[in-house]
This record gives C-alpha cells, sequence and structure tokens, in this order.
C-alpha cells in the first residue's frame, strides 16, 4: 500500500539533490539549508517512533536541527544557479518550439490527481487499499505529480536528472520562503494547542449571536481571512478557527457539514493570503525576484480579486455546509 511516508521520501530525496548540486557548486549554506531540510523527510517516521518509545533525543535534535535552519536562512540569497544566464536561453528555445505544450505537464497534475481520488477506491490492491485511505488526496498529488514529470519528459524529451536540477534551480530562486508554509502550518497547530481556538470561542459568544449559523459562518470566514493575513499562511489559521468556531459552533451546535466547512473555509483563507506581506513566499519574494519598483506591487494587484472571492466564498459556505 502507498502511503503519505512514500511521498515524503521522495520529498527528502528531492531536497537532498538539491543539497548535493548546491555543493558541487560550492554554495554551502544553500547545500547546508536544504540538507537540513531533508532530514525530517527522511527520516521522520524514525524520529517520531523513538519519541514514542520514549527517546527524547531524537525530538531535541530536530528542535536545534529549526534553529540551525533559521541561522542557515539567514545567510542565505534567493538566487537561481551560476550558469542561469545560459540555462535561461536554452529554456526560452525550447518554449518557442514547443509552445501551448509546455502547458500539458502543468494540467496533468489536477488531472491525474481526481482521477487517483475518485478512481483508487475502487481499485483495491489484493486484500488492501492501493493507496492509504486516510490520506488519499495528500497522496493522490505526489502520485500525479510524479506522472506529470514522466508527461513533461515525454514532451519536451529532456533527460530525467534534468527535472532534477530544475527542481534545484526552482527550490534556490525561492529560497528560505519555501519552508513559510509548512512553518507556519505547525505554528497554527502550536496556537491551537495553547488554547488560542478556546480564546477565540469565548470572544465570540459574548460578542455575536451564535445560535444564528449565518452569524457564526460569517465570522469563521473572517476570521479565517483575518488570521491568515495575520500569520501569512491558510494552514496556520485553520486549526485555530476551527478550533474556536468551526467544530464547536458550525459543526456540532449547527450541524454543518465538516468537509464542505473545512473545503471552502481554507478556500477562504487564502483570501487572506492574497492581502498580507506575511505571505512572504507568494507576495514578497515574487516581488523582488521580478526586480518590480513596488514591492507591495503584487499584493495591490491580487486585492480586489481577494473580495471578490472572500464573497463569493461566503455564499457558497451558507448555501453548502448546512445542507
Amino acid at each position: 500500500m502507498l502511503t503519505l511516508s512514500h511521498i515524503l521520501d521522495l520529498l527528502g530525496v528531492l531536497l537532498l539533490g538539491t543539497a548535493v548540486l548546491n555543493a558541487r557548486d560550492r554554495r554551502w549554506s544553500a547545500a547546508a539549508f536544504w540538507a537540513l531540510l531533508a532530514t525530517p523527510f527522511l527520516f521522520g517516521d524514525a524520529i517520531i517512533a523513538a519519541n514514542k518509545a520514549g527517546t527524547r533525543w531524537p525530538a531535541q535534535a530536530m528542535g536545534i536541527g529549526v534553529i540551525a535552519l533559521a541561522l542557515v536562512a539567514s545567510r542565505m540569497r534567493a538566487r537561481p544557479p551560476a550558469n542561469e544566464d545560459e540555462a535561461a536561453t536554452a529554456r526560452a528555445a525550447s518554449a518557442a518550439r514547443l509552445g501551448n505544450r509546455l502547458f500539458i505537464p502543468a494540467l496533468a497534475i489536477p488531472a491525474f490527481t481526481i482521477a487517483l481520488v475518485l478512481g483508487v477506491p475502487h481499485l483495491p490492491w489484493g486484500a488492501a487499499a492501493l493507496i492509504e485511505p486516510s490520506q488519499l488526496t495528500l497522496i493522490s498529488l505526489g502520485v500525479a505529480a510524479m506522472l506529470a514529470l514522466v508527461v513533461a519528459l515525454l514532451v519536451t524529451r529532456a533527460h530525467p536528472i534534468h527535472g532534477l536540477g530544475e527542481g534545484r534551480r526552482l527550490l534556490d530562486t525561492i529560497g528560505w520562503a519555501a519552508v513559510l508554509p509548512m512553518m507556519l502550518a505547525t505554528l497554527g497547530t502550536v496556537f491551537d494547542k495553547t488554547g488560542v481556538g478556546n480564546a477565540i470561542a469565548t470572544v465570540v459568544h459574548a460578542v455575536i449571536p451564535t445560535d444564528s449559523r449565518l452569524a457564526c459562518l460569517f465570522v469563521f470566514g473572517l476570521g479565517m481571512v483575518a488570521f491568515t493575513a495575520i500569520m501569512g499562511n491558510a494552514f496556520a489559521a485553520f486549526p485555530v478557527m476551527m478550533g474556536g468556531i468551526g467544530l464547536p459552533l458550525l459543526v456540532k451546535l449547527h450541524g454543518a457539514d465538516p468537509a464542505a466547512l473545512g473545503s471552502i473555509g481554507m478556500l477562504t483563507g487564502y483570501c487572506g493570503t492574497l492581502l498580507t506581506p506575511m505571505a512572504a513566499n507568494f507576495n514578497i519574494v515574487p516581488a523582488v525576484l521580478l526586480e518590480l519598483t513596488d514591492e507591495y506591487g503584487v499584493i495591490r494587484a491580487q486585492w480586489p480579486t481577494a473580495l471578490v472571492l472572500l464573497a463569493a466564498n461566503l455564499i457558497l459556505m451558507a448555501a453548502l455546509v448546512f445542507r
């Protein structure tokens, strides 16, 4: 059975390969950063097992690794490899030759993901499921990305190692900001464990009429946007808002469908991502890489879309989560 651990192992291999390529080019800070980040992907299961067995040093080592990651990141610069000019010329020539066929691998990812999510439950692998049912969507996305890589190699007729080189180029261009979604998602879990969600629930009970499901839904949607804007990522806001409003008020009190509430609620949070400089990997780093004169130019271009999406999502939640 294919599990999430297999997908995480593949990500660890990609990060480790990126570290090796950077070390070969004597980019020591970048090599150290990606090697440190590869460690939990490759050895996460062993670290969790050791921690459950009562051995605390792996978890402590991971804490030290996070601090080391921050220190190394302070010395990194988000920049592509040294031979980028020559590679850019080759990519431009290849893009001109391939034309719109370049969109095929990108479109293959959602197509394969949907096909796997809908089809795999009907394709048992012996006595077990082909893909771990509890993580079906994430694993399907990882498998779809690998299948899309195969499609990309067939379309471009490139060598397989080219995928690692391009992955390294993208990671080096983004730099430390690639880690922000994971870090912020972890921060959201920490906030939830420390009782922030309960504090929000107390405030909501005191301010709005909780017997009104639309009022609770409206506050949940706006709260997702506000916390996402503050924390920089919807993954960080989600556990806090679901723990404080979504589960106790909307699901348990008013009978909302948790699947619809979670999916549309997360999409609502992404509206906050479009509005905040805290989402540096989405809004600030691209402005720097594109050498825009206005560092907030991306946000200024996005905010009308964010408001329209917010209104649409609130209407969708009101129409769908209570059915």
